[in-house]
């Protein structure tokens, strides 16, 4: 059983652990969520420019992806959500960034939105991370999250606050 955010040196050995810890990010000291995250960018980039609903799909398919090794890697270290298990955040991420429009102002803002909200954990996201137990519960709070934070940036979009194009 792993302790805090320390990680056993197995979990880099086991493909399903190393990307249910983001690749490494999750061993951050501090804050790893936030590297997951960061490690989530990526992702983004590589499907920023897809059609709608590929770019859905591929999201579908690595919160579905994430529901196993997720909850295996946490079966397997003893801890529901250990903090070191990230591949929620990069879900999450990617749908905060679903609608978002181009430029890098957006890619800072949904960074920002989706910490927020997954650090924050307004209802209903604080009542599931708490009573929804395994796999899809490690990840279901980080999509909601990631809908808060997207809907923010559609209501900032539509409303021209940040007057960007």
């Amino acid at each position: 059983m792993a302790s805090n955010n320390s990680l056993p040196s197995w979990v880099w050995k086991r493909a399903d652990s190393f990307c249910a810890c983001g690749f490494g990010s999750g061993a951050a000291p501090v804050a790893p969520g936030t590297f997951g995250t960061l490690a989530g960018l990526p992702f983004y980039w590589l499907l920023q420019d897809s059609a709608l609903a590929l770019y859905l799909g591929a999201t579908l398919v690595l919160f579905v992806f994430g529901v196993w090794i997720c909850g295996r890697t946490a079966s397997l270290l003893g801890v529901h959500d250990h903090p070191g298990i990230v591949w929620d955040e990069i879900v999450g991420f990617l749908v905060a960034m679903s609608l978002a429009p181009p430029g890098w102002i957006w890619w800072l803002l949904g960074f920002l939105l989706f910490r927020l909200f997954d650090i924050w954990k307004p209802w209903p996201i604080r009542y599931m991370d708490r009573h929804v137990t395994g796999g899809f519960g490690i990840m279901f709070d980080d999509v909601l999250a990631g809908i808060y934070a997207a809907l923010c940036m559609q209501l900032l979009m539509f409303s021209n606050l940040l007057n960007v194009n």
